[in-house]
């Protein structure tokens, strides 16, 4: 059965007027999409450029509960996704942790999440996808198609080789809850040996896991946090009012989740960021209403201070060190996540850290612009924080030095945050003649900014 929550014929006509309104725009301006939400921390150091209205691709069109796929608009949040997708059992294969993530925007950046060990990422389980390209061309990409290149180049591409407008997307069945194990360790070592374990089976002690991620308190409090599908459950928590969930995992060692409120986790708290907010003080947080506790809340308070600057001239009138803000994910192979671990401490003290354990889903796949070996369980390290700076430090030390160690640790960097790459390094590790082979077929004419401008300039 297809269940249809959207229109085709509405579709098909949102893809002229976007057709219609790119050919308008000047081709000499660049050319950034009208978005209500961003979830990437990249500064602009250029004017805006011409604003292409998406809006109208935002929707799931079907839903097939037999073949287990959905038909989704590009600007199509995960949130709404989810909700379209529950009520008949199935879920997208990897849902990242934050409402506001457009499918789009997962697919042509990086999404991650706790089932990434068992299904990789976003784009692995995309069947097809439709993409306005540079040249104004509307194409269908599929891995045996004329625009295959395009199919795996598209991923970490961050828009600059054209916008999806729909993509169709696998589904898996889901439980009614999910049951959760805190597993706490002490050291690095044994934290990394269980994970490992545990991924490689997709087990613990004997029984299935579907979700796998930890958090990182300091170099001595580390917890895997373990999930499975249950029907059944004798609680459910919630972390969606006054209690918080990463505060939880030292707590307890066994707590229940409705699968829903699985998925959003960490949305409410924006992981432990929304302590920057003052919101986990219990007195603030009653005042706080919870349906503005959400991550893309925390956004708009920092794009006001972005604008306005407010608490960075306070702190600076209190005589705070200069910080630098220190946001990044990167992949680093298990077997040296600890080295990286050790690092990230002794040079940032950061903490807490999020791990998420992610192997790629099908090992004869090429992504041409993320290549990572189908054979290595890698470890996402997600710190989000400011680190200070000494006097004779300049901003973008810490993060130029991440850079340097993740890649000698033979790991990957996402580019949705601030980066610091040299050029010729840069293209380097994001194959760069690849890269701009798919430029001249997609976007001869430059309409949209290269990966390098974009993702290390902050054009």
């Amino acid at each position: 059965m297809t269940v249809a929550s959207g229109s085709r014929q509405r579709y098909d006509h949102a893809v002229q007027q976007l057709r219609s309104a790119y050919a308008d725009l000047p081709p000499d301006a660049p050319v950034r999409l009208a978005k209500r939400t961003s979830n990437l921390f990249r500064p602009r150091t250029t004017a805006p450029g011409q604003r292409l209205d998406v809006s109208a691709f935002a929707g799931v069109l079907a839903v097939d509960v037999a073949a287990r796929t959905a038909d989704v608009l590009g600007m199509t949040t995960y949130e709404d996704l989810v909700d379209a997708t529950l009520p008949h059992g199935l879920m997208p294969l990897v849902v990242p942790q934050l409402k506001t993530i457009t499918l789009g925007g997962a697919v042509t950046g990086l999404g991650i999440e706790s089932s990434s060990f068992r299904n990789g990422t976003p784009h692995e389980s995309v069947l097809d996808f439709d993409v306005l390209t540079g040249d104004g061309r509307i194409v269908t990409a599929r891995p045996d198609n004329e625009h295959a290149d395009l199919f795996y180049g598209f991923p970490n591409s961050y828009g600059t080789l054209g916008y999806a407008t729909r993509l169709r997307i696998e589904l898996e069945p889901v439980g009614t809850y999910v049951r959760l194990q805190h597993l706490p360790y002490a050291d690095a070592d044994s934290f990394l040996a269980a994970l490992g374990d545990i991924c490689g089976s997709a087990s613990y002690d004997g029984v299935p896991v579907d979700f796998v991620d930890g958090t990182v308190f300091g170099p001595d409090e580390l917890y895997c946090t373990i999930g499975t599908f249950v029907d059944h459950a004798p609680f459910t928590s919630d972390y969606t009012g006054m209690d918080i969930y990463y505060r939880s995992l030292q707590q307890r060692r066994e707590d229940y989740l409705s699968t829903r409120d699985y998925l959003w986790r960490w949305d409410t708290d924006w992981f432990w960021c929304s302590r920057a907010f003052g919101v986990q003080v219990p007195w603030v947080r009653r005042l706080v209403p919870k349906r503005y506790l959400r991550s893309d809340t925390y956004w708009k308070v920092i794009g006001l201070e972005q604008r306005y600057g407010v608490m960075g001239r306070v702190d600076r009138a209190r005589g705070k060190p200069t910080e630098e803000r220190v946001v990044q994910d990167v992949e680093i192979p298990v077997d040296r996540a600890a080295e990286f671990l050790d690092f990230l401490h002794r040079d940032t003290g950061i903490s807490p850290v999020w791990i998420c354990p992610l192997k790629q889903r099908d090992p004869s796949a090429v992504w041409q612009l993320y290549r990572l070996d189908p054979a290595t369980l890698y470890v996402n390290v997600g710190f989000w924080s400011t680190v200070a700076l000494r006097p004779d430090e300049e901003d973008g030390t810490h993060n130029r030095r991440i850079e340097e160690e993740v890649t000698s640790l033979g790991g990957r960097k996402s580019l949705y945050s601030t980066s610091f790459y040299p050029e010729g390094e840069f293209w380097r590790l994001y194959n760069g003649d690849c890269y701009r082979e798919l430029k001249a077929k997609y976007d001869p004419g430059d309409r949209l900014l290269d990966l390098f401008n974009k993702t290390v300039r902050g054009r």
